[in-house]
Order: structure tokens, then sequence, then C-alpha cells
């Protein structure tokens, strides 16, 4: 109880300095309470559609739109409200001085000035303009990015070796087939050589890729497969379940998804893959992460492989790369891993700026990484996931190639 009345208190104070921004800006009487209406409507609503959530169900496009809604209107409005309160704390410094001083004419306090708000609005604008575009466009965005890594170690028949890799679906996010078809178009475009799907195919519940199931058997069938892991919102953790039945039985069903759509699916084992009379190994475990389910098993994935077998291992969280296998004595060449989204929002501009909030939790959040040898790659992910869109960080397709140096 107590934290809806300090939200409540947070509501009333954010919108009271919104409102007297766009006051100071302008004084037409139908544009202010037109504001006023259509901001109570949206407090509203997204105060309705939280006390309705349903922790046994999750998430729904119902709630991912709220999330957004949410966003896409407080955050600018944060933004002007911390202006207005560093002019309030102007305002209170300067009628003190002239308070002390004993020049009391005009009032404590001087007017708000017209530039003030005129930037604060201005700036919040940005945040608004980019989540809305995030919501409507930037969540299908799709981009295939190309990235080789060379390794000396890697067997000759394998130099120029191509893995496709998609991670984070989150099918049950989806809301424009035509856009997934698309997706699926790119993919089967591109000349890989083996196709490799790093977890989450839901977002909680089997039945939610049902819809999209004939849709991703539209993957072409590569020469070498299409292989899979399990990501952390495949084990269903993230609602309540009234009988544990029900969780196992769903879980069992999401593990079969994988199967549907044409990917065998690792759980903590390998397989080789052989190219003119040389191989490499392929190793698969369950999700791994410092901060979520830890049912992956490297030893057991690895088990019968020695330092020299060039090692392909996709764990869908980065953090288990940097906890356990950067310096694993096996020597695994490269990992693949998910999981991060790159926040679905930052700034992405090649050989300038890489930035995403996400990186103060993730040292591998987006990209390449590399330690004494051993590289990680994090894909940006397929899907999204609790804010419906993305800003600057883009849904992925990564094509990897494999050179001998």
């Amino acid at each position: 109880m107590l934290r809806w009345f300090f939200f409540f208190i947070f509501v009333v104070i954010v919108e009271v300095y919104s409102y007297q921004a766009f006051r100071a800006v302008t004084k037409v009487k139908w544009f202010l309470l037109s504001y006023q209406l259509i901001s109570l409507a949206i407090d509203i609503y997204i105060i309705y559609q939280f006390t309705q959530f349903d922790r046994s169900v999750g998430q729904t496009k119902m709630t991912l739109f709220t999330l957004g809604l949410l966003l896409i209107t407080f955050l600018p409005k944060i933004i002007i409200t911390l202006f207005m309160l560093l002019e309030d704390i102007g305002r209170i410094l300067y009628g003190s001085g002239r308070y002390i001083s004993g020049n009391k004419a005009g009032g404590f306090l001087p007017e708000r000035r017209k530039f003030i708000s005129l930037v604060a609005l201005g700036i919040a604008a940005i945040p608004f303009a980019s989540l809305a575009y995030g919501m409507k466009w930037g969540k299908y965005k799709f981009r295939v990015i190309n990235q080789p890594i060379g390794f000396p170690d890697l067997p000759e028949a394998f130099d120029g070796f191509k893995i496709l890799q998609i991670s984070d679906v989150h099918s049950g996010s989806f809301d424009n087939e035509d856009k997934i078809r698309y997706a699926i178009d790119l993919i089967n475009e591109q000349q890989a050589d083996l196709c490799l799907f790093t977890g989450d195919i839901v977002n909680t519940h089997a039945k939610e890729m049902f819809p999209w199931i004939e849709i991703f058997n539209g993957i072409k069938k590569f020469e070498y497969g299409k292989f899979a892991v399990l990501g952390n919102h495949d084990y269903g953790e993230y609602v309540e379940w009234k009988d544990p039945r029900d969780k196992v039985a769903n879980f069992e069903a999401i593990k079969e998804l994988y199967g549907r759509i044409g990917h065998k699916l690792l759980l903590n084992e390998h397989r080789f893959i052989e190219k003119g009379g040389q191989r490499i190994a392929l190793v698969g475990v369950e999700n791994w992460g410092v901060n979520f389910k830890q049912a992956g098993d490297l030893n057991k994935a690895s088990q019968g492989l020695s330092e020299k077998d060039f090692k392909v291992l996709m764990s869908h969280d980065p953090s288990h790369w940097e906890a356990e296998v950067k310096r694993d004595h096996r020597h695994f060449q490269l990992t693949l891993s998910g999981h991060t989204h790159g926040f679905q929002f930052g700034i992405e501009i090649p050989g300038w700026i890489k930035w995403s909030p996400v990186q103060y939790v993730y040292k591998q959040w987006a990209g390449l990484y590399e330690h004494l040898g051993r590289y990680v790659y994090v894909n940006r992910g397929f899907g999204f996931h609790a804010y419906p869109g993305r800003v600057g960080i883009w849904p992925e397709i990564t094509v990897l190639e494999l050179k001998k140096i």
C-alpha cells in the first residue's frame, strides 16, 4: 500500500511540473485543458492496467503496450520535471537573496522563464519521438550483421565457414506477421552453412509460438544443420503456476517447439560438425546466468572434448562467458550468446560510439568481445520484450564467418 502512495506522490509531482512547463509556453485555455484531460486519461489507464496484471499469465500484448505507454509519456515528463525543479531551486535562491537584502518588491519568487520551459519541452521531445518511433517501426527494423572472426587453430576445411545466429525471438510479443516473414526471408537470403538459435523462443508459455510455427518453418535447410539452446524465458519461471505439473508440461512443450521449427535442441551436450575430413565441436548448454537460472552444465556438455578440439559454444547468457567460459582450461574458442537485447535502447555509430544502459550490468552486451584469443559474440536479439519497441539497438540476424589466420 505504501508503494502506491509514493507512486501517487511521484505522479502528482511529475504532472504538476509538466503542466507548468506547458503553461509557461502558452496561455491558450483549450490546449491546456486538453493536455490535462489527456494526461489524466493516460494516468488512469496505466494505473488500471497495472492493477489488472495477472502473475499467472505474465506478459501479454496489453501489458507490453501499457509499459510502452508508461515510458513514452512519463520519461519525457520526468525530464521536464528535472528542468523545472532546477529552475525552482534557482528561483528560491534568487528570492531568498532579495529577501535578505531587504528587496521585497514583486513577491518572493520571480516568474518562470519561458525560455527554460521551451528548452525542457524541446529536450523531452527527443525521447518521446524516439520511443514512439521504436514502438511503431524500430522493433521490426531487422538488420544483418556480418562478423568475420580469425582463429589460428581453426581446421583448414572450415576456413570461410559461415554460421547464422538468431537469438531471443520472444514470439509472444509479435504483432505483425508481414514483418516476421520479411525477417525469415532475410535469414534465407544469407549464404550460411549452419544455423544456430541461442534461446528464448517465447516469453513464458509454449502457446505463444503456435501462431508462428509455420512461418519459422520457412527457414531453409542449412547444409550442416540447425541447432538451438534454451534461454532463461524458456523455463517458464516468471509467472505463478497454480499447479507445478502445468509448469513441467509447459517446459516440455517449449523444448518440443525447437524441434517443430526444425532445430535440434542441445541440452548440455555436443555434436561434431564434419567438413572435408575435419571437424569442429558444437557445444550447447542450458541457460546459465549470474543473476538467472543456472541449469547449464559445461562439464557435462564438454565431456570427451579436449583443449585441441575447436569448439563453438552456445550459451544464452553472456555472463556465463565472463564468469566461467573465458578462463576454462578446455579453451572454448568461440561462444555465441544473446539475452541482453542490447536493452533495446542505446546509441550505436560504428567506429564512433556504442552505448546502452545495459553495459552497466553486462560487460559483454552486444557484438564481439575477446579475451586471450577466446571470443564471445552477443546477438542483440530478434524479438523484443517488456518495452514493445527498439531505439538505436535494432533486431539482429548475425552471420559469423570463421577465418583461418
